[in-house]
């Protein structure tokens, strides 16, 4: 897997890494990019055969909010004969463990995660990377992991977890702090196997019966805002764990997505003057993604095929953040002026983000500046694939 291939001769400044679900996890934690969730009733080993969705890097097949409890048990089914046909098709050489996106199981609760992995074939466990795991509390995250770590065992695999932080106790104020505490005290036992913390931006929504629309960003509903920022706090310093943003609820797929970038363009201020780049809901995905990484999230969870070409895209590096952060890394201490001479690189301070940068730069490859954001993805890149 790599990401941002759209446009095949597109030049990088640095070439995005190669990974599948061995490169080393603190590596693989910043290539997740773009996650599509989709209902774990789906024909889901189509996507992988086929490629039929570009830049497909990630997925989760999920047993809970995107299928009624009716359909549990169809669903179990369901991905055990899906992952039949992918073992099938990997053992007889048609794909490589190359080929295959990252994939997670989202469990529905921790019974179900129980059950589900009791009908898990061992061989399986060769495909998938992991498990993600909703709601995840105090009170039952340590059996999940437990569970995984068991898993592990067995298998003799490498499976990672994902928790989503989503909950009601972290959502009201009262309860946060003290759950948070508690969740980290967990996830930091069984840290080796923690690949990414998730956020539920529509379950905190939910809490406070809220829904932000589709000209303004997660970050306008406050009560959620707080939640982002606390969830922050506690599991993002000094970058112990990678953060993933919350999910874009719109979409518009239609031929108005391809266009042709002005090159010329400041992608930020574009999008901060409300010029319109691409249709609306790309737009606003493409502002919330902007203030994700200020913020310091890396990646997204995705809803729609549409969206992961735009957020893996957002994810690639400026020459010149990468500069500055080679710089910064390379220096044990100081203050120095950047190899632009346009800000001041404080070594201390700015090592922790230097971090970041670098491993971003690996996951997503550096670009010369921010006008050719929009390049990896435009309609010439599209072109050229179909003449090749």
């Amino acid at each position: 897997m790599r990401h941002n291939q759209y446009d095949i001769d597109f030049s990088f400044v640095k070439e995005p890494m190669h990974f599948n679900k061995y490169t080393e996890k603190d590596l693989l934690a910043y290539c997740l990019g773009a996650t599509l969730y989709m209902p774990a009733i789906r024909p889901f080993s189509e996507n992988v055969l086929t490629k039929k969705i570009p830049g497909l890097t990630s997925m989760v097949m999920c047993f809970e909010d995107s299928i009624d409890a009716s359909m549990v048990g169809a669903a179990e089914e369901n991905a055990t004969a899906q992952m039949t046909i992918l073992l099938q098709a990997l053992e007889q050489g048609k794909i490589t463990e190359d080929d295959l996106p990252l994939m997670f199981f989202r469990a529905r609760n921790l019974e179900q995660f129980y059950e589900f992995t009791k009908k898990m074939d061992k061989a399986f466990y060769r495909l998938i990377t992991g498990f993600v795991f909703p709601k995840f509390s105090s009170l039952d995250g340590e059996k999940y992991l437990s569970h995984l770590e068991k898993i592990n065992e067995q298998s003799g695999q490498v499976l990672y977890g994902m928790p989503i932080l989503e909950g009601r106790q972290i959502a009201f104020k009262e309860t946060r702090f003290r759950e948070l505490m508690e969740v980290r005290k967990i996830v930091m036992k069984f840290y080796d196997r923690i690949l990414n913390i998730r956020v539920g931006g529509t379950d905190f929504s939910s809490c406070f019966g809220v829904r932000r629309g589709i000209d303004y960003s997660i970050y306008d509903i406050m009560t959620v805002r707080d939640c982002l920022l606390d969830i922050l706090n506690v599991f993002n310093r000094d970058n112990e764990f990678v953060v993933s943003g919350p999910v874009w609820e719109y979409f518009l797929a239609s031929r108005e997505m391809k266009f042709d970038p002005n090159t010329e363009m400041s992608l930020q201020s574009s999008l901060l003057k409300r010029k319109r780049l691409v249709n609306e809901a790309i737009d606003g995905l493409l502002r919330e993604v902007i203030l994700d990484r200020a913020n310091g999230f890396v990646g997204k969870t995705a809803i729609h095929p549409t969206h992961i070409k735009f957020i893996n895209a957002m994810m690639a590096v400026t020459e010149e953040e990468y500069n500055d952060a080679v710089q910064i890394l390379h220096r044990s201490g100081g203050v120095i002026k950047s190899g632009e001479g346009n800000k001041m690189n404080e070594i201390g301070p700015h090592r922790s983000w230097a971090r970041k940068i670098v491993n971003r730069a690996q996951a997503y490859g550096v670009i010369r500046d921010e006008s050719l954001f929009l390049q990896l993805v435009s309609v010439a890149g599209e072109r050229k694939k179909e003449t090749h």
